[in-house]
């Protein structure tokens, strides 16, 4: 029987607006990994991107989801009491009711990507769902198959990579990478490199001292500037770390500025805190007010709070 074709002028066109799931980090209906190594908080940053996806909030407080929806996830080596605490952290930072929130936890005791039955309750669970966004965490817990040989990798990728377009849902893949250091993270995942080659969009954990580097990269795409992050307190989630080295974007630095504050925070307030160009700073609100995002009241400049996104100031 032949295959189906179209000529390339015929297929549907991909909207700029709508090429990303999470502006920045990562692209719609990707598949990929977030890597780094044991202790890297990769789990969190799973976490941080399933409830951005689910509830439509900015992920790590600054890049705004363009596709919010149903998420399911599947973490093998958190139990489910643990899974909940983050997940009610990362809400409660941000404002959220856990009760309606469309993320759904695999409850199951296990789950294996080379198993026919798991994989069958697999598809029709994402059938049931259809979620715009699945997480598998760690990657290590979902086969028993040689991590090292291509043909084993390449298979179990092979059956992802057809999830993946048959209910057109983004895919992370949490995974470890090697204790040697390399000039390219990807290159430093542990086993097949058929794992790196796989990724449209990958994040990448690196531990810098008192402070993890996030390296993204996109297959199809141009990857932002890498990024300091932090686990921070009460509640716990992760968080941008603004750095003389890594300053953030200035629109982005503006809302990160605001979530922090207890109170609105006037142009000249913002401008003392980020120590930025008077001029620059007004065209800044400006755009995020044209924009939506922000609202000027009498006490000064507040983010603006609707569907795309809920924050609350202050806990």
């Amino acid at each position: 029987m032949r295959l189906p074709t179209e000529t390339v002028a015929a297929l549907p066109s991909q909207a700029e607006e709508g090429s990303w799931l999470i502006k920045s980090l990562w692209r719609a209906e990707a598949v990929g990994i977030i890597g780094g190594a044991p202790k890297c908080c990769k789990s969190w940053l799973a976490l941080d991107m399933a409830v951005s996806v689910a509830s439509g909030t900015a992920c790590l407080g600054c890049f705004d989801v363009e596709h919010s929806g149903p998420v399911v996830v599947f973490l093998a080596e958190d139990p489910l009491p643990e899974l909940k605490d983050r997940v009610v952290q990362i809400c409660r930072h941000r404002g959220l009711a856990l009760e309606g929130l469309p993320l759904h936890a695999v409850t199951a005791p296990r789950l294996r990507l080379d198993v026919e039955e798991d994989r069958s309750a697999l598809e029709e669970t994402l059938a049931a769902i259809r979620p715009r966004l699945l997480v598998l965490d760690p990657l290590v817990r979902l086969h028993s198959r040689d991590e090292n040989a291509s043909s084993d990798i390449a298979e179990l990728l092979g059956f992802l990579r057809g999830l993946n377009r048959q209910y057109a849902l983004a895919i992370m893949l949490v995974h470890h990478m090697a204790k040697r250091a390399r000039r390219d993270p990807g290159q430093a995942l542990r086993g097949s490199s058929d794992l790196h080659a796989w990724t449209d969009s990958a994040c990448y954990l690196l531990r810098r001292v008192d402070a993890l580097r996030l390296v993204v990269e996109h297959r199809a795409a141009a990857a932002p500037e890498p990024l300091e992050i932090q686990l921070a307190q009460n509640p716990c989630r992760l968080e941008l770390r603004r750095t003389e080295a890594a300053p953030l974007p200035l629109a982005e630095a503006v809302r990160a500025e605001l979530r922090r504050a207890e109170a609105p925070l006037s142009r000249t307030a913002l401008r003392r805190t980020l120590k930025v160009n008077n001029a620059r700073l007004g065209e800044t609100l400006l755009l995020l007010e044209a924009r939506g995002l922000l609202t000027r009241s009498p006490g000064g400049w507040v983010l603006a709070v609707g569907a795309a996104e809920q924050t609350q100031l202050s806990f």
